[in-house]
């Protein structure tokens, strides 16, 4: 795979995730305050931006010959794809008070890690 392929995969991968995160909190938020379509449209972009990101994640993991890192930071990535799938669901349907805890301390640990991991900071 040529070197300016990999780098189109890598930039669209680290944009997609930039927006996905600013999708997931505005949906959340939207949510939040019972803006019912508006979040439901909002949550069906950030599901596009989850194949989005998958499909660029893969390309550049492929390009790059699957390192070590990069298949831990994707593995991790898709648990957080799973946890905020999950609060925004139980978010829609009033029921994420039960484990709110549980799913939002998830978010904020894995997204610090998969980005420290991302930007080459945790390395191993």
């Amino acid at each position: 795979m040529s070197q300016s392929l990999i780098n189109i995969f890598y930039e669209a991968h680290r944009g997609s995730w930039a927006i996905l995160l600013i999708l997931f909190v505005v949906a959340f938020l939207l949510y939040k305050l019972r803006k019912d379509i508006g979040a439901k449209i909002v949550h069906m972009i950030t599901r596009l931006f989850y194949i989005i990101m998958l499909v660029s994640g893969i390309g550049t993991l492929i390009g790059y010959q699957f390192p070590v890192v990069l298949i831990v930071k994707g593995i991790l990535a898709l648990i957080l794809i799973y946890v905020m799938e999950m609060i925004l669901v139980r978010t829609k349907k009033n029921t994420l008070q039960q484990q709110a805890g549980i799913y939002l301390g998830a978010f904020a640990l894995i997204t610090i890690i998969v980005v420290l991991m991302g930007f080459g900071v945790i390395r191993f």
